[in-house]
């Protein structure tokens, strides 16, 4: 596993490694960012016990979440033309399985331009041991971190999960990039979401240092353990959960960023090597209609598509009808007729949580 310590930047518990050039990394003003736990791996380490057997896993051995492989490798090729893809990833790991994650996502065909790990050996302290279960801090910290080394204009895509509080860790840091909190504000929350101390005052500063502004472009939120959907309206239209890389693939193809071809390319591989079906590709895409994520205009484009690759029957027909795009910049959409609530809400209430 390598003396990983001569290879990362170490900020407390935050632990960097960094493996594209500083310099190049300046230049992309679009960047996706990944939660590697339950959102791109299917890991599931809730005790010792499983992260004792997870460390000791081959690189092949470690399992993805159903189509995160080809969901990816379809981003990656419709931009094959531009420079290498500007992919970073977060996991609340401990950076002694650096390598072998890395290892796997080069199987995978996947080459980051960093990855943060949680040295939670720093927690093991009376009054720090809240913080080996609690990633809020961690994640934000770490967000910042990646924000002081990218461009000044810069948009980034989001991805996580419902398993913790990635919509929340998140639409917070979009929040404290663009200061839309006051200072006390801004404590209160981070208090009341257990962080505090040390942790607290280095995300202040850091604050301080990132440029004024909203880099999050969009939220992908993957519904591991099936909370509902309804939930995340209150962070506004920005976050979409996803049931599936399918649904996730046909959001990106309705913004433009992922060809047709590769939409097929994500269900396909969620029928020959998931186990999905048909019928469950239709009722993805339905529920994209009925919560009014897919709009009539990109339905008309995808639909015969899917069913010219025998991935959904010939009569599908949703069973409401999909709104109109309302709201749209070039190929961005961000609102659709009939839907009230916003983009981005003035306000979040970060504190109660009715999953």
């Amino acid at each position: 596993m390598g003396k990983w310590k001569n290879r990362a930047e170490v900020l407390a518990d935050v632990v960097y490694f960094n493996y594209f050039s500083e310099k190049e990394q300046l230049t992309y003003e679009e960047v996706f960012v990944w939660d590697l736990d339950r959102t791109y791996l299917d890991t599931h380490w809730g005790s010792l016990r499983e992260l004792f057997k997870t460390a000791f896993e081959k690189a092949f051995q470690k399992r993805n979440v159903p189509g995160t492989r080809s969901l990816v490798q379809a981003l990656m090729s419709s931009r094959q033309a531009e420079k290498p893809f500007p992919i970073y990833f977060i996991t609340a790991s401990p950076p002694l399985l650096e390598s072998r994650i890395l290892e796997k996502l080069e199987l995978d065909g996947l080459f980051p331009f960093g990855m943060f790990f949680k040295d939670n050996l720093k927690n093991l302290h009376p009054k720090r041991l809240r913080r080996l279960t609690q990633q809020v801090g961690y994640k934000i910290q770490s967000l910042l971190q990646l924000r002081l080394r990218l461009s000044k204009d810069l948009r980034q895509i989001l991805w996580g999960d419902d398993s913790e509080a990635d919509a929340i860790i998140y639409s917070l840091y979009s929040d404290i990039c663009q200061r839309r909190l006051s200072p006390s504000e801004l404590r209160n929350i981070l208090s009341g979401l257990y962080v505090t101390g040390k942790q607290l005052d280095v995300i202040l500063r850091l604050q301080s240092q990132v440029p004024i502004g909203d880099p999050v472009e969009k939220i992908y939120i993957n519904l591991a353990v099936d909370t509902d959907p309804e939930y995340y309206l209150k962070f506004g239209r920005r976050v979409v959960p996803t049931n599936s890389t399918f649904q996730a693939s046909v959001d990106l193809f309705q913004d433009g960023r992922l060809p047709v071809d590769q939409v097929v390319r994500v269900a396909q591989d969620l029928i020959m090597n998931y186990g999905f079906s048909k019928d469950e590709i239709e009722s993805e895409l339905d529920d994209l209609i009925r919560r009014q994520i897919l709009g009539k205009e990109c339905m008309a484009r995808i639909v015969p598509v899917l069913q010219a690759a025998d991935l959904i029957s010939l009569d599908f027909v949703p069973t409401v009808k999909p709104g109109k795009v309302d709201l749209q910049s070039g190929e961005r959409v961000f609102r659709l007729e009939g839907v009230t609530e916003p983009w981005v809400p003035e306000h979040i209430d970060y504190l109660h949580d009715y999953r």
